[in-house]
């Protein structure tokens, strides 16, 4: 009879030490999970109401993986208003425009809001101008409506190291403008239609979206900045202010939830394949995630310099003179 006894306790006590097994590897599991997570998708899944928090700093540029995450942003039901947190000199026209068309598709479904930080110029202002709001602080600095293009002539260096280039091409405006030819009257004219094609349609987001008039602002069509303060006399933003009165306006004006969290949301890289992928998955082991991530934005961040930047430019920098 012990022993019977005996027996049925070891067998219930294994049973236990299973069950407490079980549930702690389910803890880990949870944990990790939480862990490896982004912010929008534990909010997503908690389904709970939220404001989407989107970050645009440096240079701006067509990012594949940026529009894939507006896209979502736009299809998510767990989204009730979208912060816009712009902080850039701009970039490619291209880029500011791609961005643009995405966030006025969000706002078929939902209200959006830009909060201007240091610098919301050229295609950074495009950008703004996708939102239903504009918020900058007093001396954000802003404005830079236009467009450029810029290339270097080598012909005179190369003249003087005595090197020629020889080039075989399908007509006389192929490839102009070209560093290494003095650009000739009928390559700068197709240049300038170019420019002023972008500039035309530029100035025509600014008056249809901030309902103005370019001409009746000092300055404007020369591509001059604005501070924040100048910006709201001339109406190129709405208010001053940061993120506060940013979200406030979406919760007073628009009707967002009062206990709406804000939300960071940020592109999937892709697996970070490559060179830059390999650098700060290497910086991140050896020093840590937040080190990873470090390296991770200085290799993505071309602001360092916009010579690998193609196409018409919309972007802003001081004269280094």
């Amino acid at each position: 009879m012990i022993e019977t006894e005996t027996v049925l306790d070891r067998r219930r006590m294994r049973r236990s030490v299973s069950l407490w097994r079980a549930l702690g590897i389910a803890a880990v599991a949870l944990a990790i999970g939480a862990f490896t997570l982004k912010g929008d998708q534990l909010a997503s899944i908690s389904g709970k109401k939220q404001i989407a928090r989107v970050v645009i700093e440096g240079t701006i540029t067509e990012d594949r993986d940026q529009l894939k995450m507006l896209k979502k942003i736009a299809d998510s039901d767990h989204v009730s208003g979208v912060l816009l947190f712009v902080n850039s000199p701009g970039g490619t026209t291209t880029g500011g425009e791609a961005i643009y068309e995405s966030l006025r598709e969000i706002a078929k479904k939902k209200p959006i809001v830009a909060q201007f930080g240091t610098l919301a110029a050229s295609a950074g202002y495009i950008v703004g101008l996708g939102t239903d709001h504009i918020v900058a602080r007093g001396n954000t600095i802003t404005g830079s409506v236009g467009v450029i293009v810029q290339w270097p002539e080598f012909v005179e260096l190369l003249n003087k190291l005595g090197v020629k280039v020889n080039e075989v091409k399908s007509g006389p405006l192929k490839a102009s403008p070209s560093p290494f030819e003095v650009l000739d009257e009928a390559g700068r004219k197709v240049t300038e239609n170019m420019v002023n094609d972008g500039f035309k349609w530029f100035i025509g987001l600014v008056e249809s979206r901030r309902g103005i008039k370019v001409a009746d602002v000092p300055g404007l069509a020369d591509g001059r900045i604005f501070s924040g303060r100048e910006a709201l006399e001339a109406k190129l933003v709405d208010q001053i202010g940061g993120e506060d009165e940013a979200v406030k306006w979406l919760k007073d004006v628009k009707n967002v939830a009062s206990d709406a969290e804000v939300i960071d949301w940020k592109p999937e890289t892709g697996g970070g394949y490559g060179i830059g992928g390999f650098t700060s998955r290497t910086v991140g082991w050896l020093f840590g995630a937040g080190a990873g991530e470090v390296a991770e934005a200085f290799l993505r961040d071309r602001s360092i310099s916009t010579l690998g930047l193609d196409g018409l430019l919309s972007v802003w920098h001081p004269a280094e003179k």
